[in-house]
Order: structure tokens, then C-alpha cells, then sequence
């Protein structure tokens, strides 16, 4: 009996061992893993020796050899890699001539995690030579092979580091420099002209007015907005998207590029883009007086903005107008130019949408953009603060009508019995433990929170933001009110968006840039078509997105804290007005007023003045002695005391002004 109790515990064991789980590997500089695993509380160690291919970001399967005991961690050992985070690296070369025409050479990468040397034989090395810093991509590593082997995909040029810099960023982030060959064909073998066969399958739109609103340096122009009065005397507004889909067809080279990347990447000199520039430029892209191909969301909207009926279905259009977003912003406030009469009726809707939106329950977080303005180098030479204005308000209400439809219309559909697997774009309510010293922080401003429902949450944010509007708080109580929300994601669990206000929601309107909406259009073709397969993949496809759209999300910030690094290195040793944007145990970060640029105040600075504590539910530094507080959203001064462009790390020192000097600098 007892022998056969001791077998069972052994077989448990074995097959605890024996377990594969998917995770995501962190390595070390020391070299030891760590595979985090969703739904497991603790991490899986794995040591360097079992690692076996993986490279530091990788999703991996890893097999259990011991489980966690007396406080310990669970130890594991890597099988599989199932996708890699990077597979393009920046480093230098070291060739290894042996003068007999047969040389090759080794690629070190430029990193501070462990990585072996890849082989790159003469072949492979595109003209690079010894000590030249190259961008080299992985294309084969064995299962038990001691080192992978490579190509050099181009040579740097040393002189321009801020083109290295923007690289090494969107490596870092795992997003490819170039498109592979076999993608790049399949990209050259779409034909440019549209067939009749195909425009026979479609809607024809062609002969209703439409154009299209974008920044002005837009190249890739994915929706537009057609518009035309009714016999009955409503409007029929048609929403077109490119159709995306149509041109990259699912599982081809092409596709399994695109879902890779899943997002386009947006840096302040260049866009790292999803699709190959013939398809997001060229081929999708709406420009004007061309024939397109579109996936619509055709409306029937009454003067009063309601919405009486709805169509879905594949069109073809022909744009008659580029509109930038300026130019339609003139004319709104202006009340002249072209298509005028048509542009004021759609803001009207637009602004009806809107503010029926904020009275169902939507957050009215304002929102600001910072650019950069370059010079011929890309060097950064001035700031721009972008604000939402009407015209791009027009444009956001039109494409969240359509987003919303699209999602309201699919979370009806039922296959054999089964909810239709789709990708939505969900927003959970706000996190508790974040909420709770925010709303004890905004009550010392007096505002006053009703917590007792999601709903009441939105009404209390949006009366805050009414309130708050133009005091000295406003900043302060906008950040710290985002920070308690959850992040947008994908899933296929429809728990609708809180952000928003819609119960159902997904992205339909951009699949030049964004892959999920390319899976939304094959998903809403096969409903049309009623020939749904349901995707048994579609949550892992939807957690992918989500991660490279966080992971883009890293490159732009990164991106942008070495443009505004560049950028303050003019100015090291000058004073500026700044206010706190944030505060830590170490010290706190300040924003200038005047360049809208981040910088640290360490503590350790401010050790001649005070001893100062963090005080996290009041978001302040405290001084021990004197009492004196450094708080989030409090106007300081501040002197530049160092640029790191290298860090992307800008520091301060706090400047003691009396209130003289003060307004002698203002003057």
C-alpha cells in the first residue's frame, strides 16, 4: 500500500516536471533567466546553461525540472522559442580575413544583456568591414547550435547618431528596420490597377463627394468621409476605410509580416511602418482623384445627429479633396472655402456626437500632443503644442461612429450557437487601489467623488474637468486621473469601453497602421459573406497586438525623450519656469512651461536644503525641518545641469528664486 502511495506521489511529481508553459524570458546581465508566465504569481528561473536559444524578450516554452519548495523558485528550462522579440541587432563587426578569399566574420552586439556572437559569412556581410557598426538580422539558429548565423542588412554611418539612436530604439523594441525579401515581392507583384470584375463585387461610391482630413505630412491616407443630402432630408455619411485586407490576403509573407509588427511606429523623424511602403502609400492609401478600394460604414443621420440606419459592406471610391486638418479648421471658423457648407453640417453632427458621448458616461480628458520641429539634420530647433481642435474632433467622432457600429453589429452574431471570436477594444473600469488616494487628493482641491458605481466614477472625472478647467491644479489632476485608469487592450471578452462610454467597441478605421483592424475587416467579410470560421487563435492574436502596440507606445517615448535630450542641450546651464510632474523617493521630475521637456531633480541636490520624504498620498516631497513641499503640479525653477544623450536622461537643479527675481526672468 505504502509503496504504491509512493509511486503516485513520484508520477505526480514527474508529471509536474513535465509541464510546458509559454512565457516571456528576462535575462540578466549575469546571464539567468526569468520567464514570466500569465496566471502564475511567481516567475520561472532558469539558468544559463538551460536556456538554450532564447534571447532576452522572447516568448518561449519552458518545461518545469523543479517545482517551487521551502520559498524557493519553480526552475525551468527552455524547449522552444515561439517568437522572437528581435531579430535585427545593432553592433560592430570583426572580420576574420584568412587572404584566401574565404573569410567571414563575427557580429558583437551593442547590448547589455548576454547574447553570443553571430557568425556572418563572407557572403552574408553586404560590404561591411572590420569595426564598422552594422545592423545585422538573425536568420538561423538550431536547436543546440552554438551560435546563430546572420547578415549584415546595412552599414551605419557614424556621423549621423541620431539615425543610429532612432534605430536602436525601434530594435530595442523588436520592431524591424527592413521588410523581408519574400514580403517585399509580394508587395511588388500587387497590380496597381483595379480590375472591373472587382469593382463590380463593390458598392460603387465613386460619384458622391468625398475627401479626406489628415496631418499634413500624412503620406498614408486611410480613411475618408463621403457626404450627400437626402430626399427626405437627412444626410447619408459614408465612412472609408482602406481596404487593407483585400490586398494582403491572410497566412502570406506579406501577412505574417504585418501581424509581427501589428502597429505602425511613429518617432519624431520617421515612421517605422506595418506595411511596405507601396501598400500603406500607394496602394491603400485614399489619395485624391484615384479609384480605392474601401471597406464603408455608409450612415442615414438625421439634422439632429441621430443615427436612422446603417450599411456595411465593401465599396469602391474616388476621393475628390485632401483636406489637412488646418485648412478644414479655417474654414470652420472662417465659414469659407471649399466644400464649405458640407464641412460646417458634418462639425455639427460631429460636436452633437461629442457631447452625447460625455453625457453617456465617455471621460473628457483633454489632450495635447508635443512635436518637434527639425531642421534639414533632424536636429530638434523648436517646440510644437498641438491641441484636439474641431477638425480633428470631426474626423474622431465620424471613426468612432463607425467603430462602434462595427462592434455593435458583430457582438450580435452567433455561430452554430457560439459567440463570434473578435477582436474588441476594451477599457476595464478604473483600478481601485489607484482611485482611492487620487479622489482623497482631489477632495483637498474640493472636488468631491462618487465612487459608488463606474458610471458615477465618469460623472465625478468629468465634473472635476469642468472644474478644474484653467487653475493651477488642472495639469496636476489630469495626470494623476489617467494614471487611475486601466490600459486600452484587445480581447476577445467583450467587457466594452469604460474610457468611452460604449458597450461595445472595436478598431475598424486605420489597417494601414494597425493590424487589429485588418483582423476586425476579415472577421466582418465572412460575416457579410456568412461564411464564418471561427479563429481559434484569436485571444493569443489579440495579447500579440496588444503587447507591440505597448511596445510602440516605449519606442515614441523613448524616441521622444532623446529629441527633447538633444534639444535641451542648447540650453545647459539656463533657468526656465518648470512644473512638477512627478515625484519619487529619489527625487522629483519636472516639466518646463516653456519647452514642454522632462528632466529629474535628484534628492541628493537637495541635501543642503532640507532632508525631504515622500509623502505618496499627498504626491509631495516633504521637508523634515523646514516643511517645505515639492508637490505634483506645484511651478518651480529649475536650472539644466545635464544632458545625457546616451541615457536619454535630462537633470535639473532646483533654483531657490525669491519672488523678484522671479518676475524679473517672466519680464
Amino acid at each position: 500500500m505504502g509503496r504504491k502511495n509512493s509511486k503516485k506521489k513520484k508520477k505526480e511529481r514527474h508529471s509536474a516536471h513535465e509541464q510546458a508553459l509559454n512565457g516571456v524570458i528576462d535575462i540578466t546581465r549575469s546571464g539567468m533567466g526569468f520567464v514570466t508566465i500569465e496566471n502564475l504569481p511567481v516567475d520561472v528561473m532558469v539558468r544559463p546553461a538551460d536556456i538554450n536559444t532564447a534571447l532576452n524578450g522572447d516568448l518561449v516554452r519552458v518545461k518545469i525540472k523543479e517545482e517551487r519548495k521551502g520559498g524557493r523558485r519553480m526552475q525551468g528550462i527552455v524547449s522552444d522559442v515561439l517568437r522572437r522579440k528581435q531579430t535585427e541587432f545593432l553592433g560592430k563587426m570583426e572580420i576574420n580575413d584568412t587572404g584566401d578569399g574565404k573569410g567571414f566574420g563575427f557580429f558583437v552586439a551593442e547590448s547589455d544583456k548576454p547574447m553570443p556572437d553571430i557568425y556572418i559569412p563572407k557572403q552574408n556581410l553586404n560590404g561591411a568591414k572590420d569595426n564598422d557598426r552594422v545592423i545585422v538580422r538573425m536568420i538561423e539558429w538550431e536547436t543546440g547550435g552554438k551560435r546563430p548565423l546572420g547578415e549584415v542588412v546595412s552599414v551605419l554611418d557614424k556621423e549621423d547618431s541620431n539615425d543610429v539612436a532612432m534605430k536602436e530604439i525601434l530594435l530595442e523594441n523588436g520592431f524591424p528596420l527592413e521588410f523581408p525579401a519574400e514580403a517585399m515581392e509580394e508587395a511588388a507583384r500587387i497590380p496597381d490597377q483595379i480590375p472591373n470584375s472587382e469593382i463590380k463585387k463593390r458598392k460603387d461610391v465613386r460619384d458622391i463627394l468625398t475627401f479626406t482630413i489628415d496631418p499634413v505630412d500624412a503620406k498614408d491616407f486611410d480613411d475618408a468621409v463621403s457626404f450627400r443630402v437626402l430626399k427626405n432630408g437627412n444626410y447619408e455619411i459614408g465612412v472609408h476605410i482602406a481596404d487593407v485586407a483585400h490586398y494582403v490576403e491572410e497566412d502570406t509573407a506579406l501577412d505574417k509580416t504585418a501581424y509581427g509588427k501589428a502597429t505602425s511606429v511613429y518617432l519624431p523623424d520617421r515612421v517605422n511602418p506595418m506595411l511596405p511602403e507601396h501598400i500603406s502609400n500607394v496602394l491603400c492609401s485614399l489619395r485624391p482623384n484615384e479609384d480605392k478600394l474601401t471597406f464603408s460604414a455608409i450612415f442615414q443621420i438625421s439634422p439632429k445627429a441621430q443615427v436612422k440606419q446603417h450599411w456595411l459592406g465593401k465599396t469602391v471610391i474616388h476621393s475628390d479633396h485632401r483636406f489637412t486638418y488646418e485648412e478644414v479648421q479655417e474654414i470652420i471658423e472662417k465659414k469659407e472655402g471649399i466644400y464649405v457648407e458640407q464641412l460646417l453640417v458634418l462639425n455639427q453632427l460631429a460636436q452633437r456626437f461629442r457631447k452625447q458621448r460625455f453625457k453617456n458616461g465617455a471621460i473628457n480628458f483633454s489632450s495635447q500632443e508635443v512635436r518637434f520641429k527639425l531642421d534639414e539634420n533632424k536636429k530638434p530647433v523648436g517646440i510644437i503644442v498641438k491641441e484636439s481642435k474641431e477638425a480633428h474632433q470631426l474626423i474622431e467622432e465620424f471613426m468612432l461612429l463607425a467603430n462602434r457600429t462595427v462592434a455593435g453589429d458583430l457582438a450580435k452574431v452567433k455561430v452554430k450557437a457560439k459567440i463570434l471570436t473578435f477582436p474588441y477594444r476594451v477599457h476595464d473600469n478604473p483600478d481601485e487601489e489607484k482611485l482611492t488616494p487620487f479622489v482623497a487628493f482631489a477632495r483637498k482641491f474640493g472636488h468631491k467623488f462618487d465612487t459608488s458605481s463606474p458610471d458615477a466614477i465618469a460623472t465625478s472625472f468629468n465634473k472635476m474637468l469642468i472644474d478644474v478647467h484653467g487653475k493651477p491644479e488642472q495639469h496636476v489632476l489630469e495626470q494623476l486621473g489617467i494614471r487611475t485608469m486601466a490600459k486600452a487592450k484587445y480581447a476577445i471578452e467583450n467587457i466594452g469601453h469604460y474610457g468611452l462610454g460604449f458597450e461595445n467597441y472595436c478598431h475598424f478605421t486605420s489597417p494601414i497602421r494597425r493590424y487589429p483592424d485588418v483582423m476586425v475587416h476579415r472577421v466582418l467579410q465572412q460575416v457579410i459573406e456568412q461564411n464564418v470560421v471561427l479563429d481559434k487563435k484569436m485571444e493569443e492574436k489579440c495579447k500579440h497586438c496588444s503587447e507591440r502596440e505597448r511596445a510602440a507606445m516605449d519606442a515614441e517615448r523613448a524616441a521622444n525623450k532623446y529629441k527633447q535630450v538633444e534639444y535641451m542641450q542648447n540650453f545647459l546651464g539656463e533657468e526656465f519656469e518648470g512644473v512638477i510632474s512627478g515625484v519619487a523617493a529619489f527625487g522629483f521630475w519636472v516639466e518646463t512651461v516653456e519647452h514642454k521637456c522632462e528632466g529629474l531633480v535628484s534628492l541628493n541636490s537637495l541635501l543642503d536644503f532640507d532632508d525631504f520624504r515622500l509623502v505618496e498620498t499627498d504626491y509631495c516631497l516633504v521637508g523634515h525641518r523646514s516643511g517645505r513641499k515639492f508637490r505634483m503640479g506645484d511651478k518651480v525653477w529649475i536650472k539644466v545641469i545635464a544632458a545625457n544623450l546616451t541615457k536619454r536622461q535630462l537633470d535639473y537643479e532646483w533654483v531657490v528664486t525669491s519672488g523678484l527675481k522671479k518676475e524679473k526672468r517672466k519680464r
